[in-house]
């Protein structure tokens, strides 16, 4: 029992907004579709409900071809990030509306409704409207009133973007045991790498309409398949660097020059981009293997107990995401480390060639 589509196009306008998208949930999952604003999540996420009919190609639910069938003959729920509740109806008729709709008994409407309120702790605001509730809590009144359906597929369109951060992170918990114990397909799209992360489940990484990456999330974190999978899935970007492998080392720029180590040495000779995530640069060396890069302070972004530093050489400019608060001023002149086990090999056409840890996927 799953959820399909089958090279999915939808064209707007004379622009192709889903090219040849093939994607597969199944029952009981939870999948995160990743990518920057306007890479077509949303438009992905309506053609699955039921809004949007595709131009070409099949949505399939369970092994049946759905892709004419409206949305309101579907048993589909959706989430947004805006507040969506009845602001004249009070928190219990707003999870109630769409069970009086669909003409359930009044004990069974009763019985949901404090049921799916108890699960995200807002039954003490029943009685609430939504203008009475603070953002957590209205949000967590339209998340009720999409589960108290027991919807196939629940679709959420970036639903925490306008909380904080600590209301954030715990509807994000939330979320994952809500739906570790039902047997529904969720769907939740996002701008941000690490929420990704964080909701576990599959990833499917989204790029002007086209499908760039699927599958379990930590696999596609750890091993993606290009250099734009890399760095839509890493957040700052993932930092590359030109270099090649020759004579039994790696140099970068002509300058930088380190032996080849243990993951390197099955890759083979020729010219490479090499990727190192912002989290792995330091400021002090930490492994045997570390290249140390002479650079000159760009900014040092400080963001609550991080700091996003940016450096540069005569080469390339880096970014380094850092624990704790560094300040720095610009111009200054600071060393930095790579440690080489950590660094991505892509082809020059972009290709994954080597993820760190990993043997190498081919010899040159």
């Amino acid at each position: 029992m799953a959820l399909e589509l089958r090279n999915v196009c939808r064209i707007v306008d004379g622009q192709r907004w889903i090219d040849n998208a093939d994607l597969r949930f199944e029952a009981g999952s939870f999948n995160v579709l990743l990518g920057r604003t306007l890479s077509g999540k949303t438009s992905l996420m309506r053609l699955m409900a039921g809004l949007d009919r595709p131009d070409s190609g099949q949505v399939l639910m369970h092994g049946k071809d759905v892709t004419g069938v409206p949305v309101r003959a579907r048993k589909v729920s959706m989430v947004y990030q805006q507040f969506i509740n009845y602001p004249n109806l009070t928190v219990y008729e707003n999870i109630a509306s769409p069970l009086r709709q669909a003409r359930l008994a009044a004990d069974e409407i009763d019985q949901r409704v404090r049921t799916t309120a108890k699960m995200l702790r807002i039954e003490p605001f029943l009685s609430r409207y939504p203008l009475e509730l603070s953002g957590g809590q209205q949000q967590r009144t339209a998340m009720a009133r999409a589960l108290v359906k027991d919807a196939e597929l629940i679709l959420f369109d970036e639903p925490l973007v306008n909380l904080d951060y600590k209301l954030r992170e715990e509807l994000r918990l939330e979320m994952r045991e809500l739906f570790a114990a039902r047997h529904t397909i969720a769907v939740y799209a996002t701008t941000e790498p690490n929420e990704a992360l964080a909701l576990g489940g599959t990833t499917t990484i989204v790029h002007e309409g086209r499908i760039i990456q699927s599958g379990d999330t930590a696999q596609v974190y750890q091993r993606p398949s290009e250099v734009l999978a890399a760095e839509l899935f890493s957040e700052p970007p993932l930092n590359l660097l030109p270099g090649r492998i020759s004579g039994g080392e790696t140099s970068f720029a002509d300058f930088a020059h380190f032996p080849l180590n243990a993951d390197l040495q099955g890759i083979g000779e020729g010219d490479f981009r090499f990727g190192v995530r912002p989290s792995h640069i330091s400021l002090v060396p930490s492994n045997d293997d570390d290249l140390e890069l002479a650079v000159t302070v760009e900014l040092a972004e400080i963001s609550g107990s991080e700091t996003f530093l940016h450096v540069r050489n005569d080469q390339w400019r880096l970014v380094a995401h850092l624990p704790g608060v560094h300040e720095f001023a610009v111009d200054a002149p600071i060393k930095v480390y790579i440690p080489t086990h950590k660094l991505f090999v892509f082809e020059p056409q972009g290709r994954l060639v080597q993820a760190p840890g990993r043997r190498a996927a081919r010899v040159a």
